[in-house]
């Protein structure tokens, strides 16, 4: 999937000194691989390979594998990832791999076990969708809670740094060389069925990584700056900072207001300040982190 490959890539980028992780929170974070791969699993063997649908990157290649030779799904995906688990150790981190080979050593698991049980519909157009919104959940808390499962997204890392095109166009590539293969192992309308199911997941794994609460800045420039930043905290319950200011054409004071919401939240903060100033200067953007401070995500009322 290329944002799990863009996920990689980032990890690589920035290299931090880590502490010990506490127990608890490996505990938490193999609890959380576990369920995440099991549910890729369903994803698979219980909507898309009984309807020949296949995913991407080496998953993808271990379906028509398996469909070839008769041999076990979960066998390939486990032999296949397993140049990519070394590599990755070397290149990203040793609780990346482990993580990510725990991860992969639960799904093949899960997927022999879940082989026998018989697809919840024949109908090509629903396993896909279906199939591809289970295994995006599945891969995306696989991908929240540090690890992986699949080897194509470290390869796409290694390989752009000796090619001219960024890690999600590599993995772009890729998978859709993978999807098309479908067409010849199959037919050519499950090759199809297969990008969809490939779409409806690439999706589901943005917003599980992401949630749907994800947190926004918000700057906002206004003469009634009192009045949207007291409607902000009163109404929308989030608190403001007061930022200074000046127009680099008028040279005029200004002051900025400046807090952070949640993705739901969005739409009423736009009302707030239209509501007080519909000529403000108004910018939201997305954040990857929140921490520290009053921010709590919540439910809107």
């Amino acid at each position: 999937m290329m944002i799990e490959g863009q996920v990689l890539h980032q990890r690589q980028q920035v290299k931090v000194m880590h502490k010990k992780i506490p127990l608890k929170e490996v505990v938490k974070r193999a609890f959380l691989i576990t369920v995440g791969a099991v549910i890729m699993a369903v994803g698979l063997e219980i909507f898309l390979v009984p309807n020949q649908v296949i995913d991407g990157g080496i998953v993808g290649v271990s379906i028509m594998l398996s469909h070839i030779t008769g041999i076990k799904l979960g066998l390939f995906i486990f032999i296949l990832n397993i140049p990519f688990f070394f590599i990755g150790y070397k290149q990203i981190g040793k609780t990346f791999a482990f993580s990510t080979l725990y991860g992969i050593i639960i799904l093949s698991i899960s997927t022999t076990f879940l082989h026998p049980v018989a697809a919840f519909t024949q109908d090509i157009l629903l396993a896909s969708l279906f199939g591809g919104i289970v295994l995006g959940i599945g891969v995306g808390m696989v991908i929240r809670y540090g690890g992986s499962l699949d080897g194509t997204e470290i390869l796409a890392i290694l390989s752009s740094k000796r090619l001219p095109f960024s890690v999600g166009e590599i993995i772009m590539f890729v998978n859709l060389f993978i999807l098309a293969s479908a067409g010849f192992v199959f037919s050519w309308d499950r090759a199809m069925y297969s990008l969809l199911a490939y779409y409806v997941a690439f999706k589901l794994i943005d917003i599980t990584i992401k949630g749907l609460d994800e947190s926004k800045s918000v700057w906002i420039i206004s003469e009634n700056y009192e009045e949207i930043g007291d409607a902000l905290l009163h109404r929308l319950g989030r608190g403001v900072t007061y930022l200074k200011g000046e127009g680099a054409f008028s040279g005029d004071d200004k002051k900025v207001i400046f807090c952070v919401i949640t993705r739901l939240e969005e739409a009423k903060l736009k009302d707030i300040v239209a509501e007080h100033d519909p000529s403000a200067f108004l910018a939201i953007a997305d954040i990857a982190e929140v921490r520290g401070g009053r921010f709590k995500k919540k439910d809107i009322h």
